[in-house]
């Protein structure tokens, strides 16, 4: 009799984790490199692409590194709400233009406008590959010490902006 209970109460196991998972927002995926450091990578500038870019470079300040796309509906979707952020000028935005041709990316950018202080490319998605990107947009905040403090997966938001990425950033600029 005891035996036959073992299949029924790992069936009721099974069924809570279950319940528990569909009760979770698909979006929100954590980041394994929250409070780690970012990757330091250098890569062209998109305008200038004889210049070099190197994460190092912002050693010393608060930035976002947005990951963008020419190709990318939901950049679109999210491009005004940065276009704002960046009349402000709060905290340095970088863009990463992900797996797209530069010319392409160049092109959006006059025909959208350019919320970036600079965007880098990252033509074959290495850059992205090592900061765990797998959606574009994905947005990260990243702190003096180069640290990635927040993830933003998905568009960034007018609310998630307001919310959450500038008060952390305010936060760490003290």
């Amino acid at each position: 009799m005891k035996k036959a209970l073992i299949p029924l109460g790992l069936f009721l196991v099974l069924l809570v984790f279950l319940a528990i998972g569909l009760t979770r927002d698909p979006r929100v995926v954590p980041s394994p490199l929250i409070g780690k450091d970012a990757p330091m990578f250098v890569a062209p500038v998109l305008h200038t692409p004889e210049k070099q870019f190197a994460a190092q470079d912002m050693r010393g300040k608060v930035w976002l590194l947005n990951v963008w796309a020419s190709w990318c509906p939901a950049c679109l979707d999210e491009h005004p709400v940065l276009v704002a952020f960046a009349k402000n000028k709060n905290i340095p935005l970088v863009g990463l233009n992900y797996k797209d041709q530069p010319a392409n990316g160049i092109k959006w950018l006059a025909r959208h406008g350019d919320p970036y202080d600079f965007s880098v490319i990252d033509r074959e998605g290495r850059i992205g590959i090592d900061f765990g990107v797998y959606g574009v947009p994905e947005t990260f905040l990243i702190d003096k010490e180069g640290k990635i403090r927040h993830k933003q997966i998905g568009p960034v938001t007018e609310e998630a902006l307001i919310k959450t990425i500038l008060p952390l950033a305010r936060e760490l600029q003290k």
